[in-house]
């Protein structure tokens, strides 16, 4: 199963693929999606949603990680990460992809067996599950390689639960 996860951002998007075989999981790309803050928003959602789509054409990935809209303090930014979520939910949908919406603490969960780890513990679990010679740069892209890794053992979760109860 090759599973994309999405760090959303209207300045930096990150995107990450991994594909699980069995227990053996692997890094097939990963990077980020960046947009002047200079380019009005609506050429900057245009780049984001055709960057994207252009990358799940190539890759084809069988379900999609999305992390859930959060605003700790700075409630300014959910306005255009709100934004960049809906290009990338409508880039989702214009390929028939599944979505698995995932909140921060959920990813942290997953990946470190901590809810509230710090961002340095979900780079070292990320980087060292994925088998990486170093820590994915930047770290939107390390985001989402932890969104994509969490997506996936929820995706195989709920098809295991939907097998044993058929």
């Amino acid at each position: 199963m090759l599973t994309l996860g999405i760090d959303p951002g209207s300045a930096i998007c990150g995107y990450g693929f991994v594909e699980t075989d069995g227990n053996k999981l692997v890094a097939k790309n990963f990077g980020v999606i960046t947009t002047s803050p200079k380019a009005r928003m609506p050429d900057r959602l245009l780049k984001i949603h055709t960057e994207l789509d252009a990358l799940i054409k190539n890759f084809r990935p069988d379900i999609m990680g999305l992390e859930k809209l959060f605003f700790g303090k700075n409630a300014t930014t959910a306005i255009p990460v709100g934004q960049a979520r809906g290009v990338v939910l409508l880039c989702a949908a214009q390929n028939n992809l599944d979505v698995i919406e995932i909140s921060p603490n959920e990813v942290k969960q997953s990946i470190t067996g901590y809810g509230a780890a710090e961002k340095e513990q979900v780079i070292y679990m990320v980087t060292k599950l994925l088998k990486l010679d170093e820590p994915p740069k930047p770290d939107d892209a390390a985001d989402a390689l932890a969104i994509a890794l969490a997506a996936g053992y929820e995706a195989n979760s709920l098809a295991r639960r939907n097998f044993l109860e058929n």
